[in-house]
């Protein structure tokens, strides 16, 4: 389960636009600004953007996968984010390896980010 995780970004602004249009289709958008971090979810603050401390160096890679409450949540999703600028990493479709019914798609945020939507039923 998943409560909130962070991520530190170049340009929180640029970042939270992306998000902004990636979300929308999985019924997520920005929820809350404090100070210069951004938080975003359905209900809380799953997902914030946080300034990147130039003295720990550039921001790093992480994978966030948001829940998506059917596969055309998915399909949005894609075609939002791609729409939006992001790298497609892989277009939706059925993830047999990790179980039968798991259907996700994978984009590359601004920061170079993984970011996936998943529905886990058929």
């Amino acid at each position: 389960m998943l409560d909130h995780i962070a991520i530190q970004v170049r340009d929180v602004a640029a970042s939270a636009r992306f998000y902004d249009v990636a979300l929308a289709p999985l019924g997520g958008g920005r929820t809350k600004t404090f100070g210069e971090n951004v938080g975003f979810g359905t209900t809380g603050h799953t997902l914030w953007l946080v300034p990147a401390d130039g003295d720990d160096g550039p921001a790093r890679e992480l994978h966030v996968a948001f829940t998506a409450p059917d596969r055309a949540a998915v399909d949005a999703f894609h075609a939002a984010a791609v729409a939006a600028g992001a790298e497609s990493l892989h277009a939706p479709r059925v993830w047999p390896e990790y179980h039968a019914s798991y259907y996700g798609a994978f984009v590359r945020d601004p920061d170079g980010n993984n970011v996936e939507a998943v529905c886990h039923t058929p």
